[in-house]
């Protein structure tokens, strides 16, 4: 049985697809992709023409899973990438890779850039021990147990946050982790205009309320105590 290859894609700027990546991509047989559209645009950017390009998503990833392992079965090179950065990190493709591993198949990895450790390392903050929340739940109990969570955390805290949601998301961390709690707000990350907001909670929230939030963003919070 051939292998499946994750592979890592660039988060923003296009140089940072590595040759390893690129040439996972042009030798694939297949190669399923979280948007087929946007991926479209990165093989054409280097040139590559798969043979075969499919959506493998969140919504349908555990069906086209059974479809890759017959692929994989018959020897295919097969290749998963998602829109940016590394599929699985609140990305779909783990459960393709579960389904993989557990049908009696490989995976390789491709490694390449990623938003959290990228945003992380512009932080400043600690970065020897950490952890990664992603999405936070959009509502309920469940977010407000996240929260807390987090605002009792000792390590650097990194989450991911959509342009719609992000003023809420550090109104509610500032309501929870108190104001003066230190967070690098990171956006367009390795693109032309990055930008990382740097300060306390209450300042960082209010300076992006002047602005119209655009694009993924980063959240990453300094630990709240000393464990």
């Amino acid at each position: 049985m051939a292998e499946l290859v994750v592979v890592g894609t660039p988060i923003g700027n296009l140089g940072d697809l590595t040759p390893a990546a690129r040439a996972a991509l042009d030798t694939a047989d297949v190669i399923c992709a979280e948007d087929t559209r946007r991926t479209r645009k990165l093989l054409s950017a280097f040139d590559i023409h798969p043979r075969l390009l499919v959506s493998v998503r969140e919504h349908n990833e555990q069906r086209e899973s059974a479809r890759v392992l017959r692929w994989l079965a018959e020897g295919r090179r097969v290749a998963y990438v998602t829109d940016a950065g590394m599929p699985t990190v609140s990305d779909p493709g783990q459960r393709l890779v579960r389904a993989v591993l557990d049908g009696g198949g490989r995976v390789a990895v491709v490694p390449g850039p990623d938003a959290v450790t990228t945003a992380l390392l512009l932080s400043g903050f600690p970065a020897r021990s950490w952890c990664f929340e992603g999405f936070l739940p959009v509502k309920g109990s469940a977010r407000a147990q996240r929260l807390a969570a987090v605002a009792d955390e000792y390590r650097t805290v990194v989450l991911f946050e959509a342009p719609h949601r992000l003023l809420r998301t550090l109104a509610d961390l500032s309501t929870s982790c108190a104001p003066d709690r230190e967070v690098a707000v990171a956006g367009d990350l390795t693109k032309r205009f990055e930008r990382v907001w740097r300060g306390r909670l209450g300042e960082v929230q209010g300076e992006l309320a002047t602005t119209e939030p655009r694009g993924e963003f980063v959240i990453v919070l300094a630990p709240g105590r000393t464990p």
